[in-house]
């Protein structure tokens, strides 16, 4: 199933910003900044949380690369913040809600990880649902892309790459464990409730 069922590569207002080398060189950045704050010995001092749904695929590749660094993988979990979000009562359809699996985030640092860093909406619902299922001691976050034009006041801690786009636009990635494909990065048309 695609990442973006509504994201035709070949259509001529979408353009692709970015081919799957470009993505790995930007995990791999992002692994490096973090290795650069935690020093790893016998046990990895963090758990790396993907926001559902393109989060966790950048999660597991972050946990995959430090690993590879490092010699340990760190805990890994999933959070769906849906029912979290502010704009929930104003879409047109009922959400797809998905299954959060978390290891014990008590006293622990916790990075979540989303794709794209767009107006701080989807962090700051995900800030409210990872209070539910514990206390962590920190929270941090990653993110692939911080795209500005933001509407609250989150940055990320561990970030691949700053882009400037138009507010009429919006930045896909199509990763390739959704779609069959390898990952592609677009600037596409941007679509309110959605």
């Amino acid at each position: 199933m695609p990442s973006h069922p509504n994201i035709d590569p070949q259509e001529q207002d979408h353009t692709r910003m970015l081919d799957s080398a470009g993505v790995k060189k930007l995990v791999s950045s992002i692994a490096e900044q973090i290795l650069q704050q935690y020093s790893i010995s016998e046990t990895v001092p963090f758990v790396l949380i993907g926001i559902h749904r393109n989060g966790v695929p950048l999660a597991n590749r972050i946990a995959e690369e430090i690993a590879v660094r490092s010699g340990k993988k760190p805990l890994t979990g999933t959070i769906d913040i849906t029912m979290y979000r502010d704009d929930i009562g104003l879409r047109k359809t009922l959400p797809d809600i998905r299954e959060t699996v978390l290891p014990d985030i008590d006293r622990a640092d916790v990075i979540l990880v989303d794709d794209i860093l767009q107006s701080g909406r989807t962090i700051r619902a995900a800030l409210d649902a990872i209070t539910c299922f514990g206390r962590p001691d920190k929270v941090r976050l990653a993110a692939l892309f911080d795209r500005g034009n933001r509407e609250f006041p989150i940055r990320p801690d561990y970030l691949g790459e700053n882009v400037l786009v138009p507010e009429d636009r919006r930045i896909a990635v199509a990763w390739k464990e959704f779609t069959g494909k390898e990952d592609t990065v677009l600037l596409t048309p941007k679509k309110r409730f959605a």
